[in-house]
């Protein structure tokens, strides 16, 4: 009843799962991010090269639709990242 009258109780999203999980995401969750955005800077290098060569249209396009996808993953993987570790 003292509960319900000082509202809803704030807490990491993270925080009731169980501890090995949380262990475990502790290290593979930062990784993931990383990899998503090196994936991301390789994929907009390589586009800006095979534009500035002036080759296939269609790659570059291709390329730059490809690193939008990566941008926002590595974005989502971000957020989730900071909702779990938050304080």
């Amino acid at each position: 009843m003292v509960r319900a009258a000082l509202g809803p109780v704030k807490r990491a999203l993270g925080a009731s799962r169980p501890r090995h999980y949380i262990e475990t995401m502790q290290y593979v969750l930062p990784v993931l991010v990383v990899i998503a955005m090196l994936a991301t800077l390789g994929t907009l290098l390589v586009g800006i090269v095979v534009m500035g060569k002036g080759g296939n249209p269609q790659l570059s396009n291709k390329l730059m639709r490809s690193r939008v996808w990566l941008q926002g993953l590595a974005l989502a993987l971000f957020v989730i990242f900071m909702l779990i570790y938050r304080h």
